[in-house]
């Protein structure tokens, strides 16, 4: 094994297992302020935000009228605005995409905080521990995406609960200038560095659908296995129709499932079962465990267990821990 290969097996280890640190400070940081700014990303995106109070977050989609993804964010809100995590290379589009709905009498800012913030994630089972050695108080609030602020020593910022994957683990935002010391500290702690091509090969394993990939416009969020980021019970939104059709009808065509394979293959490699075509692969990555794949599945060709080949490679769907698929 390289020193590299030996490198990314420790720090998806620390994660499966211990504790890992992912520098995630490219992705994008919206803030959105003012009176309206709960009901306005109420009516912008799948979840319920008029339920939530200061100290509470939730995973949300931000859909087109057709309800065709744009992103999976996870929202933050605080007493006086809702910190919106966005995907890497996304901030601008989602900042042109909602600023097209905001109309004169709406009392919403729009600002990208992104340069000024660094993100970090710690992941994996250990991760409360190594707070605790560092005598951070924790929040009696452990619901997914609640947060607090965060005070370690001289250092302040904001901690949340989640590490983006269905690992647990925590997100922290700290300001650009203390990001260098919080990345030591925690290492020092025992956080193991995970760097962005090892975060990707574990997203892959988890199955968490990104942009240009698994969300594009082929794609809803039922079939991207969002169904945790989508309150069914809430009034209007955008895509909500398409969305309540799909459910109540039972429409989902397709499905997002991970794929074991005997070999390499090329994402956009066509998907078939007994020679039929039902799908396509959207991701693929190497593991301890062998190839590893993400794959649209034909609803009505099956599931977890379906035998499929990947182009010449032989495969099987497999359920992903990120993921659900069910109705409401």
């Amino acid at each position: 094994m390289s020193n590299n290969q030996q490198t990314i097996t420790t720090a998806i280890q620390a994660a499966r297992q211990g504790v890992a640190l992912a520098n995630l400070s490219h992705w994008g940081l919206l803030k959105i302020s003012g009176d309206d700014r709960l009901r306005y990303l109420h009516n912008q995106s799948t979840n319920d935000f008029q339920k939530l109070q200061p100290g509470q977050g939730c995973d949300t989609v931000f859909v087109t009228s057709t309800a065709r993804t744009i992103d999976l964010a996870t929202a933050y809100v605080t007493e006086n605005a809702v910190l919106v995590l966005v995907y890497p290379n996304r901030q601008q589009q989602m900042l042109e995409w909602l600023d097209r709905f905001i109309f004169p009498m709406d009392r919403v800012e729009l600002t990208d905080i992104s340069q000024e913030n660094a993100i970090f994630t710690l992941i994996g089972p250990e991760s409360d521990a190594l707070l605790t050695k560092l005598g951070v108080e924790k929040s009696s609030n452990t619901a997914y995406a609640s947060h607090q602020e965060l005070i370690l020593g001289e250092l302040q910022g904001r901690l949340a609960i989640g590490s983006g994957l269905a690992l647990p683990g925590y997100t922290i935002i700290v300001p650009v200038a203390e990001a260098n010391q919080l990345e030591q500290t925690l290492t020092q702690a025992g956080a193991i560095p995970l760097d962005n091509p090892t975060w990707e090969q574990l997203r892959i394993e988890q199955g968490r659908p990104v942009p240009d990939l698994e969300l594009t416009e082929d794609y809803n969020p039922l079939e991207a296995g969002l169904w945790q980021t989508i309150s069914f019970d809430k009034g209007c939104y955008i895509g909500q129709e398409t969305i309540a059709r799909l459910n109540t009808y039972k429409g989902v065509k397709q499905r997002l499932w991970g794929v074991h394979l005997n070999g390499s293959a090329q994402p956009g490699a066509e998907v078939t079962s007994e020679g039929t075509k039902v799908g396509k692969l959207t991701s693929f990555t190497n593991t301890d465990q062998g190839a590893f794949g993400l794959v649209y599945i034909r609803t009505k060709a099956g599931g977890v267990g379906l035998k499929v080949q990947v182009g010449d490679v032989e495969g099987e769907i497999v359920d992903l821990p990120f993921l659900t698929h069910e109705y409401h």
